[in-house]
């Protein structure tokens, strides 16, 4: 996910990489690749959804650098992040992805995707570091799903507490919630409806316990309000796709 690599983007990435574990699944975008892959999700997703609302609140500018979190309820949500950047925030891109299903769908890494071992604290740690150094790149930008694994719609947020702690080292970056829902309540076909939030403006003083609890309260309410007005008033969306 994201645009084409510059030169001085290998030498950091070069650098990264000799000092990461042997397990450690990093991003290696393919220009060429993401060219093909994003019209191939756009028709995927064209396919299969009857709709695809947007509402969105939030453009980078462009010296900004964004990380973008998202709830995670579906298989499709892997495929969101792409959608978004390519055809609308046109920045370059990564995505934190489990370790287990960057194996599986090795694709992903293609399209800038990179690998954090969540049963490992220490591994763990070199992925958000490994998060950290990606945005020494120009105009860049990280999606996150601090849930950690795939969850039950209409559950609660409960995140780990990488994005906190990714908020504490890069204070300069824009935080911005992404609420994805999907439904089927006026055709066979189900409609997503995606909401791109406001970048969120966070207390310095708050604790690490402290962010993660607002970054969760932020993207229930966004969710709820989703719940209650998708598939009966679109008055604030466009159509996406």
């Amino acid at each position: 996910m994201g645009n084409l690599i510059q030169p001085k983007d290998i030498q950091v990435i070069t650098t990264q990489q000799k000092f990461l574990p042997l397990d450690f699944i990093p991003a290696k975008e393919s220009p060429l690749f993401i060219k093909l892959f994003r019209w191939y999700t756009w028709l995927l997703f064209k396919r299969r959804f009857k709709n695809v609302w947007l509402k969105q609140e939030y453009s980078p500018c462009s010296e900004c650098k964004t990380i973008y979190f998202l709830n995670h309820h579906s298989w499709w949500d892997g495929l969101i992040p792409l959608l978004l950047n390519e055809f609308r925030f046109h920045q370059q891109a990564r995505a934190i992805m489990e370790d287990k299903q960057m194996r599986e769908y090795s694709l992903f890494q293609k399209i800038g995707a990179f690998s954090i071992n969540r049963e490992d604290p220490r591994k763990a740690i070199t992925s958000l570091r490994y998060a950290v150094k990606s945005f020494e790149r120009p105009h860049s930008s990280l999606f996150i799903y601090p849930e950690g694994s795939i969850t039950h719609a209409g559950s609660t947020m409960d995140f780990e507490g990488g994005l906190a702690w990714l908020s504490d080292k890069l204070p300069d970056v824009d935080i911005v919630p992404i609420a994805i829902y999907m439904h089927t309540i006026r055709h066979d076909k189900p409609e997503l409806h995606l909401h791109v939030g406001r970048h969120l403006h966070l207390d310095d003083e708050l604790s690490s316990k402290e962010r993660t609890t607002y970054f969760e309260n932020t993207l229930d309410r966004m969710l709820s309000t989703l719940r209650q007005t998708a598939g009966f008033d679109n008055s604030e969306f466009e159509r996406f796709l």
